[in-house]
């Protein structure tokens, strides 16, 4: 059974849908009650009931336009009325709703650009006074008469109760207070809950029954599962705490099963459809590769070598991410990889997301190389067209063996004569469409994804779950301790008299200044800005550099090698050195406007400054002094474990802005929450795998359903058009 094309776009992966039979009665002019379920699904959010054309523009900009789009848009919080209280019955700071009409409305100007809204609301012969701070444009929405419903907490200021930005519901004059849980929609201006609370009644009336269940009742039995009608009319006007949390449950496992499913799809079809060249590590080319290290592997590199080898030798693609602790040696294993390639007359290709790190891996990959055969190609967009032929025709010739470059790699159009693998660093800077586009150049070669900033388990099994995982925790012996200081405002100096003393003693330091993509000009001004005010301040003794993704790859070049060969002693710059820079002699960092990193991302600059045999010092400077910032700033103080560095950061910022979610390419996720459904997650791979291996491709007919779930939500992100 197909899916009609307006509804494959809109389908989240929480419930296959019908095909609905003919056009659209809303679009044709037909009698709508002689529409079916399934017919309505696929109608316009315009000709719904109480909607029209402009409030239809308005749910377009929440990215609902069809009726089922409505069904599975989701609450994001609700109001608990089931607590109605009187006025004279209230508690201090406990989440109520009271009902009440407007008195009085007054706004008063309190300061320059500030304000206070009250709305003085009445309640037979007792009162409470509704206020907003510094929200004027709020005033209209009152008037003296009204009903309203208040959602709040309040607070006994004298002897009257005050009740600080409640949430407001306006009620008709004969309407009756809405009792239980109300869903809290996320809206879009002009529009209001109630609307949104009637459109959704309307459409779970006339919809909901179009809606097919996936899961056969055996199937829901066994893993205790909601109905799927049950679930959707639960989770958007549940009748009480438990029938919502069963309903979350539902949904929540179901989108992440669906998920899996499509991660575990993916794998399968490498696995099966993908001929790679076999790469084994022989002893006589073990012992050659190893020749080249000065030094002795850390377990951790042993153990991810091996699980990387026998992934080499093996006639499907290696799918394989490595994530590592700061300092803990992966470029050494990719080394390893490449060289492993190269031997096999393979050629092997290493994609940075940045043009410095790309001409560091370079510079690293040339030291090892010294004396060899292994012939090496730069490619980057700072170079010029003459040299992009050279290297261009060069890789198709197959006169060079290892390619380093960037994005350009990519754009380039680069043509392997015989590509065996390819090594991409710091993968969450890249989406899946670009990783795949990489692949393509050559024929099925062998894949390895590097990340230096550890990602917490979770995350892992989704975003990187089409990935098998090595993992290093352990660094190379001499590695030194970072100390990490957050300062008070009156201890500032006392910092910077601490970092000219070691540039004294011959050390080198970073001053690194966040960069907002928000506003460009911004980034400019404010690391210029940063650098005269050092140069003519706290640093002004001393030889200054600056850097910063705005420069051009020589300007870029000539800024990392003067501070390489110490030319330079501090370097101005934003988090373009925030991995792959190795300068054993820097070891002072300053990260000014610290709160504006992840912490995951902290560490990762703080691992700047632990390359050589001195101990490194870094210090947080934070422009605010919230307690939040400090929390969060102190984790950092108090732990150099990157892995517990990563899960603190997941519960701060969440997956998106950790790991780039928006940059991976996958479709968001409805309900799931990867940080709260821990659990959930962990339970809908075991069973997705269970599921791909007793039917392979999902091509029984009891799995044709979520098959297709699988295909309309995944299957242009995963490349799954061809599974099965």
């Amino acid at each position: 059974m197909c899916i009609h094309p307006n509804i494959i776009r809109y389908n989240d992966g929480m419930a296959p849908l019908p095909t609905p039979s003919g056009s659209s009665t809303a679009e044709t002019g037909d009698d709508p009650r002689h529409k079916t379920p399934a017919e309505w699904l696929a109608t316009p959010v315009q000709y719904l009931k109480g909607v029209g054309p402009q409030r239809g523009e308005l749910l377009a900009k929440l990215d609902l336009h069809y009726a089922q789009d409505v069904l599975f848009y989701f609450p994001r919080d609700y109001e608990d009325l089931s607590d109605l209280r009187a006025i004279a019955d209230l508690e201090e700071d406990k989440p109520l709703a009271i009902r009440g009409v407007v008195e009085e409305v007054d706004l008063r100007e309190t300061g320059p650009g500030r304000s206070i809204l009250g709305v003085l609301m009445r309640q037979g012969n007792d009162h409470l006074r509704a206020v907003w701070f510094n929200m004027p444009y709020l005033q209209q929405q009152f008037r003296a008469g009204q009903q309203l419903l208040l959602f709040g907490k309040a607070r006994l200021r004298g002897f009257r109760w005050e009740m600080p930005h409640p949430r407001v519901q306006h009620l008709d004059q004969d309407e009756e207070t809405p009792q239980g849980l109300l869903p809290v929609y996320p809206l879009t201006e002009s529009l209001n809950q109630q609307q949104l609370r009637r459109i959704a009644r309307h459409v779970l009336e006339t919809c909901l029954d179009g809606v097919d269940e996936v899961f056969p009742q055996a199937f829901l039995a066994a893993h205790n599962l909601a109905p799927i009608h049950e679930a959707i009319s639960a989770v958007h006007f549940p009748a009480s705490r438990a029938a919502l949390d069963r309903a979350r449950i539902r949904l929540v496992y179901q989108e992440l099963l669906v998920l899996q499913l499509a991660l575990a799809l993916r794998r399968q079809a490498i696995a099966q459809h993908g001929a790679a060249p076999e790469l084994p590590a022989t002893t006589k080319i073990d012992v050659r590769i190893r020749r080249r290290f000065p030094f002795e592997l850390t377990p951790g590199q042993n153990q991810a070598i091996a699980e990387i080898s026998a992934d080499m030798a093996r006639p499907v693609p290696m799918n394989r991410l490595l994530q590592g602790e700061v300092g803990s040696g992966k470029t050494v294993v990719a080394l390893y990889a490449t060289l492993l390639a190269v031997a096999h007359r393979c050629q092997a290709a290493i994609m940075a997301p940045t043009e410095v790190l790309a001409r560091q891996h370079a510079d690293v990959l040339g030291k090892f190389l010294e004396a060899s055969q292994v012939r090496t190609v730069l490619l980057s967009g700072g170079q010029s067209a003459s040299q992009r032929k050279a290297a261009l025709a060069a890789i198709s010739a197959g006169e060079v063996d290892v390619v380093i470059g960037t994005q350009a790699i990519v754009e380039s159009g680069a043509e392997f004569a015989k590509l065996g693998l390819v090594v991409i660093d710091e993968q969450h800077k890249f989406g899946v469409r670009q990783r795949a586009s990489l692949k393509q150049a050559g024929q099925n070669p062998h894949y390895l994804v590097m990340t230096a900033t550890p990602i917490p388990r979770t995350v892992a099994m989704t975003l990187f779950g089409d990935l098998e995982v090595s993992t290093l925790r352990d660094t190379p012996p001499g590695r030194q301790q970072v100390h990490t200081y957050l300062p008070s405002e009156a201890e500032r100096p006392k910092w910077w008299e601490f970092f000219r003393k070691k540039l004294r003693e011959g050390r080198q330091g970073f001053v690194v200044v966040p960069l907002l993509e928000e506003s460009a000009n911004w980034q400019a001004a404010n690391l210029n800005e940063t650098f005269e005010r050092l140069a003519h301040g706290e640093l002004a003794d001393f030889r200054l550099g600056l850097l910063h993704g705005r420069l051009n790859s020589t300007e870029k070049e000539a800024a990392m090698a003067d501070f390489r060969s110490g030319r330079t002693q501090v370097l101005i710059c934003t988090s373009v050195v925030e991995v792959g820079i190795d300068i054993p002699n820097a070891t002072v960092m300053t990260i000014d406007g610290a709160e504006r990193f992840g912490l995951a991302q902290l560490h990762q600059l703080r691992g700047r400054i632990s390359r050589g045999s001195h101990p490194g010092y870094c210090c947080l400077l934070a422009e605010t002094q919230s307690e939040e910032t400090q929390q969060r700033l102190k984790a950092l103080v108090d732990s150099t474990d990157g892995f517990e560095l990563s899960e603190i950061d997941f519960k701060l910022r969440g997956p998106g802005e950790m790991v780039g979610t928006r940059q991976h390419g996958l479709p968001p996720l409805r309900i799931a929450d990867l940080q709260r459904d821990a659990a959930a997650v962990e339970l809908a791979r075991q069973d997705a795998q269970r599921l791909v291996a007793e039917d392979p491709g999902l091509s029984c007919p009891e799995n044709a359903r979520l098959r297709r779930m699988v295909l309309a939500k995944y299957g242009k992100a995963l490349e799954l058009g061809d599974v099965g």
